[in-house]
């Protein structure tokens, strides 16, 4: 089964969580689009639902498909959230912000009662950091902010290069919050807690893709079927 396949699976397992009447907040990225398509498909069918989007990406697709939206200063607390990951371990700490939108993700997520992670199985590692860990920061000071950054991660017992995001003609991505996102390569990250707790003391840096105790559940798509992570 291909990769596309094994995320549609994800998402698709996804619905089995999500009630008439939820509001809900819809995630970013390939996967997290597989279960904005599907959702469109019920809401098509009469399914009642009120949904945030945590990007603009997100939110041009949820309005393609005629599913309700609304904001957070409109519904301040959501039932769920269901988004992907760039990667997760058993414990369920994340790495997200691959696809630039991890502010706008972390803050849905902590406005929803719950968090559904939806992904296929190459994303669960023993150990977080082999995907580069991205942190978004203020234009402003960047270089200061990148100093400080390199002593947080050296703190938290981690090393490894920091590169400013790029767009495909060499200038700097931009989030949809006008800040740039730094990716740190830092091979494998032993202390996630720590390391994001670092970095949240850092005046320059908006947000971090560390998102520790967030998400209770995660759906993974295998070759054999759904594997579901469960924390209690």
């Amino acid at each position: 089964m291909s990769a596309e396949n094994l995320k549609k699976e994800a998402a698709e397992a996804a619905l089995d969580y999500v009630k008439s009447g939820m509001k809900l907040g819809l995630g970013t990225g390939s996967t997290a689009n597989y279960f904005i398509k599907a959702l469109g498909k019920k809401v098509a069918n009469g399914f009642d639902i009120l949904c945030v989007p945590t990007s603009i990406a997100s939110q041009e697709l949820a309005k393609s498909l005629n599913i309700p939206l609304t904001t957070l200063d409109a519904t301040s607390k959501l039932d769920l959230v269901v988004d992907g990951a760039d990667e997760l371990d058993e414990a369920l700490n994340l790495i997200k912000g691959g696809g630039g939108a991890l502010l706008r993700e972390k803050i849905v997520a902590a406005a929803s009662s719950q968090m559904i992670v939806i992904a296929d199985d190459s994303k669960l590692v023993n150990h977080l950091g082999a995907f580069p860990l991205p942190v978004e920061v203020v234009p402003f000071g960047a270089g200061a902010t990148i100093e400080m950054m390199k002593q947080a991660i050296k703190n938290a017992a981690s090393s490894g290069a920091i590169r400013l995001r790029n767009n495909v003609d060499g200038t700097p991505f931009v989030t949809d919050g006008g800040h740039y996102i730094y990716d740190c390569a830092l091979g494998q990250i032993l202390n996630p807690k720590q390391l994001a707790q670092n970095l949240n003391l850092i005046p320059g840096v908006v947000e971090h893709g560390l998102f520790i105790g967030l998400s209770k559940v995660a759906i993974l798509a295998t070759a054999t079927g759904i594997k579901k992570i469960e924390i209690l």
